[in-house]
């Protein structure tokens, strides 16, 4: 279950941002996550809740804005929006699809207090 560590390296972002700007609190969190990242967001959501239990962060409402899958086809040159890595191009059907967009996963905002 690699979320735990991912929650944990979140966790790490939150703290130090809190730090230096001074926060007492952590009153939201808000994420992007990609649909290529190969996160499982109610693994993520469950390890969040466990690792900013007892900090800053703790009772932080969380945010989760899903990012769609884009990807570049060499076959027709056509941006496709798709599920899947190694998806085919809905457009051809071609496999040579190389993602371009929706494997990032990042902290976007933080409402501090």
């Amino acid at each position: 279950m690699h979320e735990m560590s991912l929650a944990e390296s979140i966790l790490e972002i939150v703290e130090d941002t809190a730090r230096a700007q001074g926060a007492r609190r952590v009153k939201e969190i808000t994420l992007e996550i990609g649909a290529l990242a190969g996160v499982e967001v109610a693994a993520l959501r469950f390890c969040l809740e466990a690792v900013l239990h007892g900090g800053v962060a703790e009772g932080a409402a969380l945010a989760i804005e899903p990012v769609a899958g884009r990807g570049w086809c060499m076959a027709c040159g056509a941006s496709v929006e798709i599920a899947q890595l190694y998806d085919a191009c809905p457009l051809c059907g071609g496999y040579q699809v190389t993602a371009t967009g929706g494997t990032e996963m990042r902290v976007r905002d933080l409402l501090l207090e």
